[in-house]
């Protein structure tokens, strides 16, 4: 049976990894046509009134659509995955919720909302490759292996990070570890990354330099830097929770709509926010000039405040990218501030950005181990580990503190039974 799986997390690897990277091809086209400077960076270059029309339209045509679906068709993303390894006996991903992701998602992205494409992409593989099994008639066991093995070749796809796939698996969909079970999805995530350098010529979504700390002394700096995302990441998830078991009775018109407002609102005064934000994320970790420390925290609260809302009021995105953003801006303006008040030299701010990125990526999703080999693979460089280390676990020690063990995804899961993430 192992071979057998074996070869098909192979197969596996192959379809979710092609799929999701067709899904972010139309997400850049549909960008391309839209926007005035194609498909990464064109948002602050629109009107303002429509950086605050244009998620609105988009939040009520997904809602109208959304309405006329059938509940169970309206599951989507990274909860729908985490619901269905862990019922018993479920049948596999159903095919309608997959163009349910990839419709939704698309729509949702290109209009401007503050969501991402890697919680759509992690739905997107599982469900093909659960659909794959369904066609071979495989057993409920095979069945959940197969869509791990799909998700996971999804975020190596998506981020070119084939270790931190398979651990996402453990951590984040909590897949208990077993040597014959998770050497398909080692496969499969292998298969995705392979494919993702294959047609995108090594060209990850995020491009990360190998910096590194100037000095030991500024290990109480990423204590702190802990610390305060660890607080964001509270901040975050608690917000994302309050909106979802408030407004879960909500029509999808009016909770999509909603959405799209706050976004569009906020986007008039920091239009970078808007879609997945990897072009500004991008000049985060590269340290480019003109993003002040002013305009660096603003990012930070308002893309924190229009993906938590986006999150709790179920537009069909995913929220991977944006703690991404959230982290790497809180890290940026740290080493803004460390650097003009530190009395010595300190490492520059894109290299607090960096390891930002992945203490409220560790912190929010609970995956803390996911974060540091994404944080090691993203920049070939191991002399990150250990600031990172140090970082990732404050931030975590923080929000498992204050919320407990569970994860965004486990508690929006809570909250409304289904839905995106």
């Amino acid at each position: 049976m192992w071979l057998r799986l074996t070869l098909l997390g192979v197969v596996s690897g192959v379809m979710a990894s092609l799929v999701v990277l067709a899904f972010r091809a139309a997400i850049a086209l549909g960008q391309f046509l839209l926007l005035p400077q194609g498909a990464r960076g064109g948002y602050p270059d629109l009107d303002p009134w429509l950086r605050l029309l244009l998620p609105v339209a988009g939040g009520l045509l997904l809602g109208l659509i959304f309405d006329r679906l059938r509940a169970k068709h309206r599951e989507v993303g990274v909860v729908h995955v985490l619901h269905h390894l862990h019922t018993p006996g479920k049948a596999c991903l159903p095919a309608t919720n997959l163009f349910t992701q990839l419709g939704g998602a698309v729509t949702a992205i290109v209009t401007g909302h503050a969501v991402d494409t890697e919680g759509p992409a992690v739905h997107i593989g599982a469900a093909s490759a659960s659909q794959l099994g369904r066609r071979l008639r495989v057993s409920a066991e095979e069945d959940h292996i197969l869509a791990a093995s799909g998700a996971a070749a999804a975020i190596a796809a998506a981020f070119n990070t084939p270790l931190a796939g398979v651990v996402f698996v453990v951590e984040v969909l909590r897949v208990r570890y077993e040597v014959s079970r998770f050497l398909p999805i080692i496969v499969a995530s292998v298969v995705g990354a392979v494919i993702s350098r294959l047609l995108l010529q090594a060209d990850p979504i995020l491009s990360v330099p190998p910096l590194d700390l100037n000095n030991h002394w500024e290990l109480p700096n990423l204590i702190l830097l802990g610390l305060t995302i660890g607080v964001l990441a509270i901040g975050f998830i608690s917000w994302c929770e309050a909106i979802a078991v408030r407004t879960r009775t909500w029509s999808n018109r009016l909770s999509f709509t909603l959405a799209g407002l706050v976004t569009g609102i906020l986007a008039l005064w920091t239009p970078e926010i808007m879609g997945s934000s990897y072009a500004t994320l991008d000049r985060l970790l590269a340290g480019k000039e003109g993003l002040g420390l002013g305009l660096v925290l603003a990012l930070t609260l308002t893309k924190l405040a229009a993906t938590g809302t986006a999150v709790g009021l179920r537009v069909p995105g995913g929220l991977i990218g944006p703690t991404l953003f959230i982290g790497g801006a809180a890290g940026s303006a740290f080493g803004m501030l460390f650097d003009m008040l530190g009395p010595m030299d300190t490492a520059s701010p894109a290299f607090y950005a960096t390891v930002g990125m992945a203490a409220m990526m560790g912190a929010s999703l609970r995956a803390p181990l996911a974060a540091l080999i994404a944080l090691l693979e993203l920049t070939g460089n191991p002399n990150v580990i250990l600031p990172g280390m140090l970082a990732v676990a404050t931030a975590d020690i923080t929000n498992q503190l204050a919320i407990g063990r569970e994860s965004v995804f486990e508690i929006l899961l809570r909250s409304r039974g289904s839905g995106s993430g």
